[in-house]
């Protein structure tokens, strides 16, 4: 008998018409999607998908507590789920970043991106923290860490410790519990990264996701040759990333502000870290209270960065995050200086970038600003875009320098 995890124990048969998403490159098939399943065995064994004409589909993970029924792993007809799949998978996801990105801290492995659904393992110096969010992908958890360790040593990475952060909520509508701790031996999880000259530590065991968002990486470089020189507002500085980079940059002055008195004492450390105290300070406070404070004042500033959190994880709940994002928009809007420049971002995948660049339009609009577009980001290429799985795509970024109206 060989390894029962690679056995496909079902047949998943499409209704008629459905799946479009599969078929034009994603990954997901929903239970509405589904007309039949023949077989058994556990959640998260492997299933065999076949259009309603008996066409094969591939091969995924099944899962009958989540409307996300199947997560696919192959799409090639004929071909089969097994180790030395997986561990294809690691190494081409690995090559991937060797070639694109900054590897010393960066995201290893983006789930459906990487053709490894409901897994993420980002990789802080010589550490892995692996989050794992689909029930049947977390069998196969130790052979995508074994070979990721062998690979990173192989080219003079080793690595010290995996921390694991699979506590987000996602977890229970899987089935399963949230979970976070070590796998293999304790370290210690502050763990000291650099990017773009920036020092940090990342507290990958209690810090947000995984301890450090590795997305925004080239849009914190971008700002920094907008900021020699400037008096500039970080909203949203989490644990000060894009304050220290303006910092880094020569700015004069720099306020970075979150409500998260757990970030900001972070972010005081790392601007310490950087010899930056002097110039780079942070508040803790609501941003959506402070900035009509800031406005009736009368302050100004050179750039006002917004990087706020996602503030819709739902299709249903978009509306009332179009009123949050035009909102911020506008306050920030009112606080740049004729000349000056706004960063603003959405990393919420139902955000589409038509909507949110709508919603920026609508906030100048309000503020009588005129924008100029410097430019327009997305994520880092760590987190690369799968055309047809949208939810790999969720990060907008903007640069504008804004205008009074002339």
């Amino acid at each position: 008998m060989g390894d029962e995890r690679y056995n496909v124990t079902r047949t998943v048969t499409l209704k008629k018409g459905e799946g479009r998403s599969l078929k034009a490159g994603g990954l997901w098939v929903y239970d509405n999607e589904i007309a039949s399943v023949i077989g058994g065995g556990e959640n998260g064994a492997l299933a065999a998908v076949k259009d309603f004409d008996g066409y094969p589909m591939g091969i995924g993970v099944y899962n009958e507590n989540s409307k996300i029924r199947v997560r696919m792993l192959t799409r090639r007809k004929g071909s089969a789920v097994t180790e030395e799949l997986l561990k294809e998978r690691v190494k081409a996801a690995w090559v991937y970043r060797t070639k694109t990105v900054d590897t010393s801290s960066c995201r290893v492995i983006f789930g459906e991106a990487d053709w490894l659904p409901g897994i993420v393992v980002d990789k802080f110096s010589d550490i892995l923290v692996i989050q794992s969010l689909s029930l049947g992908m977390d069998r196969f958890k130790n052979v995508i860490l074994d070979t990721l360790k062998e690979l990173l040593a192989a080219d003079g990475m080793p690595v010290r410790g995996i921390y694991e952060r699979s506590d987000a909520r996602e977890r229970e509508r899987e089935g399963m519990e949230r979970f976070k701790g070590f796998i293999g031996d304790e370290f210690d999880p502050i763990v000291e990264i650099t990017e773009n000259g920036v020092r940090y530590e990342v507290d990958v065991a209690q810090g947000q996701k995984t301890g450090f968002f590795l997305d925004q990486k080239y849009n914190r470089l971008a700002i920094q040759k907008l900021c020699r020189g400037a008096r500039v507002l970080d909203c949203f500085t989490h644990t000060g990333s894009f304050a220290l980079n303006a910092g880094l940059a020569g700015a004069s002055e720099v306020l970075g502000v979150d409500a998260s008195e757990l970030a900001i004492r972070q972010a005081e450390r790392n601007a310490e870290l950087n010899g930056l105290s002097e110039r780079v300070h942070f508040q803790v406070e609501d941003v959506f209270d402070l900035l009509p404070k800031l406005e009736a004042e009368g302050e100004k500033y050179d750039v006002v960065i917004l990087d706020p959190p996602a503030f819709t994880k739902s299709r249903v709940a978009t509306k009332q995050a179009i009123k949050g994002y035009r909102e911020i928009n506008m306050r920030g809007l009112k606080l740049v200086k004729d000349g000056g420049f706004l960063a603003t971002c959405s990393c919420s995948h139902f955000m589409t970038p038509e909507l949110f660049t709508e919603t920026i339009a609508q906030a100048a609009a309000s503020t009588h600003k005129r924008l100029r577009q410097v430019e327009y980001r997305t994520q880092s290429p760590d987190h690369p875009i799968l055309w047809a799985a949208d939810e790999s795509y969720y990060l907008k970024f903007y640069i504008f320098q804004v205008c009074e109206e002339k």
